[in-house]
Protein backbone atom coordinates (compact mmCIF):
# COMPACT_ATOMS: atom_id res chain seq x y z
CA UNK A 1 0.00 0.00 0.00
CA UNK A 2 0.99 3.84 -0.43
CA UNK A 3 1.98 4.83 3.03
CA UNK A 4 1.22 8.03 4.18
CA UNK A 5 3.22 10.96 3.49
CA UNK A 6 4.28 14.33 5.60
CA UNK A 7 2.04 17.36 5.31
CA UNK A 8 2.53 20.13 3.04
CA UNK A 9 1.09 22.67 0.74
CA UNK A 10 -3.00 21.91 1.34
CA UNK A 11 -4.67 19.67 -1.03
CA UNK A 12 -8.04 18.23 -1.69
CA UNK A 13 -9.62 16.24 1.47
CA UNK A 14 -12.82 13.99 1.09
CA UNK A 15 -14.73 16.66 3.12
CA UNK A 16 -13.54 19.35 0.05
CA UNK A 17 -14.49 17.07 -2.98
CA UNK A 18 -17.85 16.02 -1.62
CA UNK A 19 -18.44 19.50 -0.98
CA UNK A 20 -17.12 20.97 -4.17
CA UNK A 21 -19.42 17.78 -5.96
CA UNK A 22 -22.50 19.03 -4.10
CA UNK A 23 -22.17 22.52 -4.32
CA UNK A 24 -22.07 22.11 -8.18
CA UNK A 25 -25.15 19.69 -8.52
CA UNK A 26 -22.51 16.95 -9.36
CA UNK A 27 -23.15 13.50 -9.22
CA UNK A 28 -20.33 11.12 -10.11
CA UNK A 29 -20.92 9.37 -13.25
CA UNK A 30 -20.30 5.56 -13.14
CA UNK A 31 -20.16 5.64 -17.16
CA UNK A 32 -17.40 7.81 -17.19
CA UNK A 33 -15.61 5.29 -13.96
CA UNK A 34 -15.47 8.54 -12.18
CA UNK A 35 -13.92 8.04 -8.92
CA UNK A 36 -11.88 11.00 -7.88
CA UNK A 37 -8.75 11.06 -5.62
CA UNK A 38 -9.58 12.45 -2.45
CA UNK A 39 -6.36 12.43 -0.35
CA UNK A 40 -3.75 14.63 -0.04
CA UNK A 41 -0.82 12.13 1.01
CA UNK A 42 -1.91 9.33 -2.06
CA UNK A 43 -1.95 12.69 -4.54
CA UNK A 44 1.99 13.83 -2.98
CA UNK A 45 3.18 10.37 -3.31
CA UNK A 46 1.87 9.56 -6.77
CA UNK A 47 4.12 12.92 -7.54
CA UNK A 48 7.01 11.83 -5.79
CA UNK A 49 6.80 8.22 -7.46
CA UNK A 50 6.50 10.34 -10.73
CA UNK A 51 9.43 11.45 -10.58
CA UNK A 52 8.06 14.68 -11.48
CA UNK A 53 10.43 17.45 -10.25
CA UNK A 54 10.51 21.41 -10.78
CA UNK A 55 10.43 22.51 -14.39
CA UNK A 56 9.03 19.53 -15.90
CA UNK A 57 6.38 19.76 -18.43
CA UNK A 58 3.41 17.37 -17.19
CA UNK A 59 -0.62 16.49 -18.89
CA UNK A 60 -2.66 15.24 -16.30
CA UNK A 61 -5.42 13.16 -18.68
CA UNK A 62 -8.91 13.02 -16.05
CA UNK A 63 -7.88 15.60 -13.19
CA UNK A 64 -11.42 14.99 -12.12
CA UNK A 65 -11.62 18.15 -9.10
CA UNK A 66 -8.36 18.42 -9.08
CA UNK A 67 -6.95 16.68 -6.46
CA UNK A 68 -3.77 15.32 -8.46
CA UNK A 69 -3.71 18.55 -10.45
CA UNK A 70 -2.76 20.98 -7.40
CA UNK A 71 -0.10 18.45 -6.18
CA UNK A 72 1.47 18.51 -9.72
CA UNK A 73 1.65 22.55 -10.24
CA UNK A 74 3.28 22.78 -6.74
CA UNK A 75 5.73 19.89 -7.83
CA UNK A 76 6.55 21.60 -11.20
CA UNK A 77 6.45 25.22 -9.40
CA UNK A 78 6.59 28.32 -11.67
CA UNK A 79 9.39 26.97 -14.19
CA UNK A 80 7.16 24.01 -14.75
CA UNK A 81 3.40 22.99 -16.43
CA UNK A 82 0.86 21.33 -16.12
CA UNK A 83 -1.68 20.28 -18.99
CA UNK A 84 -4.93 19.04 -17.44
CA UNK A 85 -7.19 17.17 -20.32
CA UNK A 86 -11.26 16.57 -18.81
CA UNK A 87 -14.23 14.94 -21.03
CA UNK A 88 -16.51 16.00 -18.39
CA UNK A 89 -17.49 19.60 -19.49
CA UNK A 90 -19.84 19.63 -16.25
CA UNK A 91 -16.32 19.53 -13.92
CA UNK A 92 -14.31 22.53 -15.98
CA UNK A 93 -16.28 25.23 -13.48
CA UNK A 94 -15.09 23.01 -10.68
CA UNK A 95 -11.63 22.97 -11.97
CA UNK A 96 -11.60 26.66 -12.61
CA UNK A 97 -12.84 27.10 -8.80
CA UNK A 98 -10.04 24.76 -7.40
CA UNK A 99 -7.08 25.86 -10.32
CA UNK A 100 -7.93 29.63 -9.97
CA UNK A 101 -4.86 31.46 -10.01
CA UNK A 102 -2.20 28.69 -10.83
CA UNK A 103 -0.82 30.35 -13.85
CA UNK A 104 1.13 27.16 -14.22
CA UNK A 105 -2.06 24.39 -15.01
CA UNK A 106 -4.09 25.20 -18.28
CA UNK A 107 -7.11 23.17 -18.49
CA UNK A 108 -8.17 21.69 -21.85
CA UNK A 109 -12.11 20.07 -22.38
CA UNK A 110 -11.62 16.86 -24.93
CA UNK A 111 -11.75 13.37 -25.09
CA UNK A 112 -8.05 11.81 -24.37
CA UNK A 113 -9.22 8.93 -26.88
CA UNK A 114 -9.63 11.65 -29.86
CA UNK A 115 -7.30 14.19 -28.73
CA UNK A 116 -4.52 15.67 -31.27
CA UNK A 117 -1.38 15.05 -29.20
CA UNK A 118 0.59 16.71 -31.37
CA UNK A 119 -1.36 19.95 -30.87
CA UNK A 120 -1.61 19.48 -26.43
CA UNK A 121 2.55 18.76 -26.43
CA UNK A 122 3.56 21.07 -29.11
CA UNK A 123 6.19 22.88 -26.74
CA UNK A 124 7.99 19.19 -26.39
CA UNK A 125 8.59 16.15 -24.60
CA UNK A 126 6.61 15.52 -21.01
CA UNK A 127 5.53 13.09 -18.83
CA UNK A 128 1.99 12.26 -18.23
CA UNK A 129 0.53 11.51 -14.45
CA UNK A 130 -2.85 10.40 -14.24
CA UNK A 131 -5.56 8.81 -12.16
CA UNK A 132 -7.41 7.22 -15.21
CA UNK A 133 -10.85 6.37 -15.55
CA UNK A 134 -11.40 2.33 -15.44
CA UNK A 135 -13.17 1.82 -18.65
CA UNK A 136 -10.91 3.61 -20.57
CA UNK A 137 -7.09 2.54 -19.34
CA UNK A 138 -6.01 0.34 -21.77
CA UNK A 139 -7.09 2.07 -24.71
CA UNK A 140 -5.50 5.18 -23.90
CA UNK A 141 -2.07 3.71 -22.44
CA UNK A 142 -1.87 1.63 -26.12
CA UNK A 143 -3.15 4.55 -28.13
CA UNK A 144 -0.24 7.06 -26.53
CA UNK A 145 2.14 4.47 -26.63
CA UNK A 146 1.82 4.20 -30.15
CA UNK A 147 0.82 7.83 -31.17
CA UNK A 148 2.22 10.40 -28.65
CA UNK A 149 5.88 9.81 -28.62
CA UNK A 150 6.62 13.15 -26.89
CA UNK A 151 5.23 11.38 -24.04
CA UNK A 152 8.62 9.88 -22.45
CA UNK A 153 6.93 8.27 -19.58
CA UNK A 154 3.82 7.33 -18.53
CA UNK A 155 2.73 6.77 -14.93
CA UNK A 156 -1.31 5.85 -14.55
CA UNK A 157 -3.23 5.07 -11.50
CA UNK A 158 -5.55 2.03 -12.68
CA UNK A 159 -7.57 -0.86 -11.75
CA UNK A 160 -4.88 -3.10 -10.25
CA UNK A 161 -6.10 -5.68 -12.63
CA UNK A 162 -5.61 -3.97 -14.98
CA UNK A 163 -1.89 -2.41 -14.37
CA UNK A 164 -0.90 -5.92 -13.48
CA UNK A 165 -2.62 -6.90 -16.92
CA UNK A 166 -0.45 -3.76 -18.80
CA UNK A 167 2.54 -4.30 -16.64
CA UNK A 168 2.38 -8.27 -17.62
CA UNK A 169 5.44 -8.91 -20.34
CA UNK A 170 5.00 -11.38 -23.40
CA UNK A 171 5.17 -15.00 -22.62
CA UNK A 172 3.46 -14.46 -18.94
CA UNK A 173 0.12 -15.71 -18.05
CA UNK A 174 -1.88 -12.29 -17.83
CA UNK A 175 -0.43 -11.44 -21.12
CA UNK A 176 -2.69 -10.59 -23.84
CA UNK A 177 -2.52 -8.53 -27.31
CA UNK A 178 -1.67 -4.79 -25.30
CA UNK A 179 1.29 -6.28 -23.87
CA UNK A 180 2.76 -6.69 -26.98
CA UNK A 181 2.82 -3.13 -27.68
CA UNK A 182 3.53 -1.99 -24.27
CA UNK A 183 6.67 -3.77 -24.36
CA UNK A 184 7.48 -2.37 -27.65
CA UNK A 185 7.42 0.63 -26.75
CA UNK A 186 8.09 0.89 -23.08
CA UNK A 187 9.49 -0.81 -19.75
CA UNK A 188 6.71 -1.01 -17.46
CA UNK A 189 6.55 -1.40 -14.04
CA UNK A 190 4.07 -1.92 -10.56
CA UNK A 191 5.00 1.30 -8.62
CA UNK A 192 2.75 1.09 -5.47
CA UNK A 193 -0.66 -0.61 -4.56
CA UNK A 194 -3.38 2.07 -3.51
CA UNK A 195 -6.29 1.05 -1.34
CA UNK A 196 -10.02 2.07 -2.52
CA UNK A 197 -10.90 4.27 0.48
CA UNK A 198 -8.33 7.65 -1.18
CA UNK A 199 -11.44 8.05 -3.40
CA UNK A 200 -15.07 9.58 -3.74
CA UNK A 201 -16.91 7.49 -4.40
CA UNK A 202 -15.23 4.23 -3.03
CA UNK A 203 -14.34 1.58 -5.66
CA UNK A 204 -15.09 -2.00 -5.10
CA UNK A 205 -11.67 -2.69 -6.31
CA UNK A 206 -8.10 -1.80 -5.40
CA UNK A 207 -6.00 0.21 -7.46
CA UNK A 208 -2.35 0.74 -8.51
CA UNK A 209 0.15 2.85 -9.82
CA UNK A 210 1.88 2.16 -12.83
CA UNK A 211 4.55 3.12 -14.71
CA UNK A 212 5.97 3.17 -18.91
CA UNK A 213 8.90 4.51 -19.29
CA UNK A 214 9.31 5.10 -23.04
CA UNK A 215 12.39 3.23 -24.72
CA UNK A 216 14.38 5.06 -27.12
CA UNK A 217 13.95 2.42 -29.94
CA UNK A 218 11.94 -0.91 -30.05
CA UNK A 219 13.41 -3.63 -28.69
CA UNK A 220 12.86 -6.01 -31.33
CA UNK A 221 13.28 -5.66 -35.49
CA UNK A 222 10.18 -6.11 -37.41
CA UNK A 223 9.00 -5.29 -40.75
CA UNK A 224 5.92 -3.20 -39.76
CA UNK A 225 4.90 -2.64 -36.06
CA UNK A 226 1.38 -2.45 -37.33
CA UNK A 227 1.49 -5.92 -38.89
CA UNK A 228 2.90 -7.07 -35.29
CA UNK A 229 0.54 -5.84 -33.33
CA UNK A 230 -1.99 -7.43 -35.65
CA UNK A 231 -1.09 -10.66 -35.59
CA UNK A 232 -0.72 -10.48 -31.70
CA UNK A 233 -4.67 -9.44 -31.84
CA UNK A 234 -5.41 -12.23 -34.15
CA UNK A 235 -3.35 -14.92 -31.67
CA UNK A 236 -5.43 -13.45 -28.71
CA UNK A 237 -8.45 -13.08 -30.12
CA UNK A 238 -9.20 -17.09 -29.45
CA UNK A 239 -6.72 -17.52 -26.98
CA UNK A 240 -8.00 -20.66 -25.63
CA UNK A 241 -7.29 -22.24 -29.36
CA UNK A 242 -3.35 -22.97 -30.89
CA UNK A 243 -1.91 -20.04 -32.42
CA UNK A 244 -2.01 -22.46 -35.65
CA UNK A 245 -5.89 -22.08 -35.29
CA UNK A 246 -6.33 -18.74 -33.57
CA UNK A 247 -4.09 -17.40 -36.23
CA UNK A 248 -5.58 -19.16 -39.90
CA UNK A 249 -8.13 -16.42 -40.45
CA UNK A 250 -4.53 -14.33 -40.68
CA UNK A 251 -2.34 -16.59 -42.20
CA UNK A 252 -4.35 -18.96 -44.27
CA UNK A 253 -3.57 -22.56 -44.56
CA UNK A 254 0.41 -21.90 -44.17
CA UNK A 255 -0.27 -20.78 -40.50
CA UNK A 256 1.34 -24.20 -39.42
CA UNK A 257 4.07 -23.67 -41.80
CA UNK A 258 4.61 -20.15 -41.09
CA UNK A 259 5.10 -20.63 -37.44
CA UNK A 260 7.09 -23.59 -37.87
CA UNK A 261 9.31 -21.46 -40.05
CA UNK A 262 9.68 -18.65 -37.15
CA UNK A 263 10.80 -21.16 -34.20
CA UNK A 264 7.35 -20.92 -32.82
CA UNK A 265 4.98 -24.48 -32.38
CA UNK A 266 1.84 -24.48 -33.96
CA UNK A 267 0.22 -25.94 -30.78
CA UNK A 268 1.59 -23.21 -28.25
CA UNK A 269 -0.91 -20.39 -27.13
CA UNK A 270 -0.50 -16.60 -27.73
CA UNK A 271 0.15 -16.64 -23.93
CA UNK A 272 3.40 -18.32 -23.89
CA UNK A 273 5.15 -16.33 -26.62
CA UNK A 274 7.57 -14.00 -25.92
CA UNK A 275 7.81 -10.11 -27.70
CA UNK A 276 11.20 -12.15 -29.61
CA UNK A 277 8.96 -14.52 -30.64
CA UNK A 278 5.99 -12.55 -31.90
CA UNK A 279 8.78 -10.64 -33.34
CA UNK A 280 10.19 -13.40 -35.58
CA UNK A 281 6.76 -14.55 -36.54
CA UNK A 282 5.99 -11.01 -37.84
CA UNK A 283 8.62 -11.20 -39.79
CA UNK A 284 7.80 -14.54 -41.10
CA UNK A 285 4.21 -13.72 -42.07
CA UNK A 286 5.87 -10.41 -43.92
CA UNK A 287 8.05 -12.06 -46.11
CA UNK A 288 5.53 -14.61 -47.39
CA UNK A 289 3.13 -11.13 -47.79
Amino acid sequence: MIPGDAPGTRLLSPADVRGLLAAHGIRPSRALGQNFLADPNTARRIVRLAGVAPGDRVLEVGPGVGSLTLALADEVGPAGSVTALELDRHLVPVLGEVLAGRVNVRLEQGDALTADYEILLADGTATMVSNLPYNVATPLIARLLEGAPRLTRLVVLVQREVAERLAAPPGSRQSGSVSVKVAYFSRPKVLAVVPSTVFVPRPRVESALVAFDRLPEPPVDVPSAAGLFELARAGFAQRRKTLRQALRPRLGASAADVLSAAGVDPGARAEALSLEEWAALARVAGAQC
